[in-house]
């Protein structure tokens, strides 16, 4: 299972054990609605976010996510020393 905002890149792995013949009753059923067991551990994970996470931390973490890293600076390219050197 992987949890996180939407951020593919922010996901992390849990395992959870459970019984096999449990295991497969839920697979077996939940694909008589199609779905998946990954896609409803995907919603409990976010409700459980929803539920227990502060709504100020919440939106700090959105923000957090949303922001692009800024390219790094390091040598301009060729091209960019040109058109500095032009101007």
């Amino acid at each position: 299972m992987e949890y996180g905002n939407g951020d593919e890149s922010m996901k992390k792995s849990v395992a959870v054990s459970v019984n096999e013949e449990k295991l497969s009753a839920i697979e077996m059923y939940l694909e008589q609605k199609n779905t998946t067991l990954a896609a409803e551990l995907d919603k409990y994970v976010d409700q459980l976010y929803q539920k227990n996470v502060p709504q100020n931390v919440r939106d700090f973490i959105d923000m957090m996510s949303s922001k692009k890293p800024s390219a790094k600076r390091g040598k301009p390219s060729p091209a960019e020393s040109e058109k500095q050197s032009e101007q």
